[in-house]
C-alpha cells in the first residue's frame, strides 16, 4: 500500500467517523424512555443495621461463589468495598457526622443507562420492569460499560479467556418475572429495602421526611441524580435537623450524603448523553481497525525490505573490497617470495576471513 493511499483512507474514514458521531449525538437520550410506572427500591439507610442479610440472599439467588469471610462476619462492612463479579451487592458502613450508618450498594439500574449508551455490542438494555439488563452473548470484554458507569459498579469476569462476561446485580429479574420480590428485599429484617412502582417509592419517601423532618436528609437520591435511578436512598440527618434542600440541585443535598458515600455531583442530566457522541462512532472505529494497523504494517514491511537491500547492497560491496585486497597482497607475496609462500599467504587469509564471518555472525553482527 502506498504511504499516499493510505493516509487518504484514514482521512476518508475520520470525515465518516466524525458524521456518524454527529448522528449518534443527536438521537441522544431519546432512545431510553423513563419509565414512569417501572419497579424500584427505596433504601432506608435510617433502617439499616448492616447484617449482611441482603448479601447472602443475593449470593444464594444468583448462585454466585461463597466468600472468604462468612457473611455472619459484620467486620468486613468497616472496609469500603465496590461491587465485584462476584458480589453483585456489598454492605458498608460509613461515618455521618460521627454515627455509625450502612448502606447497601449495587447497580442503580438508571432510567436512561450510561453502559447501555457505551456499549456498541448492544448487550445492555433498560427493560419496561426497571432492570438494566445485560446479554453476555455479544460482550467482546471492551469493558467501556465499566468506564461509563457513574457508580463504579460493574464487574468483569474473565475465568474463562474466550467467553469474558460483565458481572452486575440483574435486580433478580428472573424473581420479578415470576411475580417475586428480589432477594435482598426479601432477606432484609428491618424493612430497610422497599419494592415497588417507582412514582409510588417517591411519594413514599416524601411522606417518610415530612413525618420526621429531623430524622432525613431532605433529597431522594436517584430521584433526579444521573437522569435518575430505579434504586433510590434515603440519608439520615445526624446531629442537625434536615436542611430543605432544592429537587433538583443535588450538589447541595448536605454534606450526609458525601458522608454516606453517595456521589452529589452527577447532575440531573442522563449519564448517557456524555456517552452518545463519543462512543457512538466506536463501531466505525473497529470496523477501520484492520485497514489501519494494516497500512501500517505494509509501511513498516516496506522499510524493513528497503533496509535489508540497502545493508546487503553495502556487504556485498565490502566483500569485493576484501577479495581485492587479498589479491593485491598474494600477488605481491608471489612476486617477493615465490607462488609457493603466495598460497600459503591466500589459504591463510581466506581462513581467517571465515572464522571472523563466523564470530560476526554469533554475535548478530554484519562486518
Amino acid at each position: 500500500m502506498k504511504r499516499r493511499t493510505f493516509l487518504t483512507i484514514l482521512g476518508s474514514a475520520g470525515v465518516v467517523s466524525a458524521l456518524g458521531t454527529a448522528k449518534v449525538a443527536q438521537a441522544g437520550p431519546h432512545t431510553f424512555p423513563y419509565y414512569a410506572d417501572s419497579y424500584g427500591v427505596l433504601h432506608d439507610t435510617t433502617r439499616c443495621i448492616g447484617c449482611r442479610k441482603c448479601e447472602e440472599a443475593c449470593n444464594k439467588v444468583n448462585h454466585l461463589p461463597k466468600p472468604k469471610k462468612p457473611f455472619s462476619d459484620l467486620t468486613v462492612c468497616d472496609t469500603t468495598r465496590r461491587t465485584t463479579e462476584y458480589q453483585w451487592t456489598v454492605v458498608n458502613k460509613y461515618k455521618v457526622n460521627g454515627k455509625d450508618v450502612f448502606r447497601k450498594l449495587q447497580c442503580f439500574h438508571c432510567n436512561d443507562p450510561a453502559c447501555a449508551s457505551a456499549c456498541f455490542a448492544k448487550c445492555f438494555s433498560k427493560h419496561p420492569n426497571g432492570a438494566v439488563h445485560y446479554d453476555g452473548s455479544q460482550c467482546v470484554g471492551c469493558r467501556y460499560c465499566m468506564i461509563a458507569c457513574p457508580f463504579y459498579v460493574p464487574g468483569f469476569q474473565y475465568d474463562e479467556a474466550f467467553d469474558p462476561l460483565v458481572q452486575k446485580c440483574t435486580f433478580c429479574e428472573p424473581l420479578l418475572n415470576e411475580g417475586k420480590l428480589p432477594g435482598c428485599v426479601q432477606a432484609c429484617p428491618k424493612d430497610a429495602l422497599t419494592f415497588g412502582r417507582r412514582s409510588d417509592l417517591i411519594r413514599v419517601a416524601r411522606a417518610r421526611m415530612a413525618d420526621n423532618p429531623s430524622k432525613y436528609v431532605n433529597y431522594i437520591y436517584g430521584e433526579t441524580d444521573a437522569g435518575g435511578t430505579a434504586w433510590m436512598v434515603l440519608s439520615p440527618a445526624v446531629g442537625q435537623a434536615a436542611a430543605a434542600v432544592p429537587v433538583d440541585d443535588a450538589p447541595l443535598a448536605g454534606d450526609e450524603l458525601k458522608q454516606l458515600g453517595l456521589n452529589t455531583h452527577l447532575g440531573n442530566r442522563p449519564m448517557g448523553e456524555l456517552t452518545y457522541g463519543a462512543l457512538g462512532a466506536v463501531p466505525m472505529i473497529v470496523a477501520f481497525w484492520p485497514v489501519l494497523f494494516g497500512g501500517a504494517y505494509a509501511i513498516s514491511k516496506r522499510r524493513e525490505a528497503m533496509y535489508k537491500a540497502e545493508k546487503d547492497e553495502k556487504v556485498k560491496e565490502a566483500r569485493e573490497d576484501v577479495a581485492a585486497a587479498v589479491d593485491a597482497a598474494v600477488r605481491k607475496i608471489e612476486e617477493t617470495q615465490g607462488p609457493g609462500a603466495a598460497d600459503t599467504a591466500r589459504r591463510a587469509m581466506t581462513e581467517a576471513l571465515k572464522a571472523r564471518e563466523t564470530e560476526c555472525k554469533c554475535h548478530g553482527e554484519d562486518k
